[in-house]
């Protein structure tokens, strides 16, 4: 249980930001109450995904189509040009672990098994780009036209 709720603690960040990200990419203005509640629900998917005895990362495959599908459906852009976004946001996403990870190596000189057995430090590990994310979400639409009549709810 408590691996769960330290999952949660940066899954939903990490989540939020991939959605407003993936959304500002699109053209799509932020409507931060859907994100959240979108996001909860994936990073909770995604942690039942994990669980399934499948190899590691597909996960983020099924995040990454999971994702599509949602904005898919609720709203009125181009499915093309919403799998793009995600895929970039999900490329950004991973561009920023990496990033993050051999940062926080170097900087520490840990052994990264260390590091991936101490839980609770793993997933500290992975506050920095969830807030990343949302920052690069904000800036994205701010400097990005957004399409008015995009939602379909």
């Amino acid at each position: 249980m408590i691996k769960f709720g330290l999952f949660l603690l940066q899954g939903i960040p990490e989540m939020v930001g991939t959605i407003g990200l993936s959304l500002a990419l699109a053209g799509i203005p932020l409507r931060w109450g859907r994100i959240l509640l979108t996001g909860t629900v994936l990073a909770m998917l995604i942690y039942l995904i994990r669980l399934l005895p499948i190899a590691f990362g597909l996960h983020s495959v099924a995040g990454l189509l999971l994702l599509t599908l949602f904005i898919i459906k609720t709203t009125n852009i181009p499915p093309s040009r919403i799998f793009i976004s995600v895929f970039a946001s999900f490329t950004i996403l991973t561009m920023l672990e990496i990033a993050v990870h051999e940062a926080f190596f170097f900087v520490t000189k840990l052994n990264s098994r260390e590091v991936i057995d101490n839980y609770p430090l793993w997933i500290e590990l992975g506050m920095p780009q969830a807030i990343l994310l949302i920052v690069f979400a904000f800036l994205a639409a701010r400097f990005k036209q957004s399409q008015e009549g995009a939602w379909k709810i």
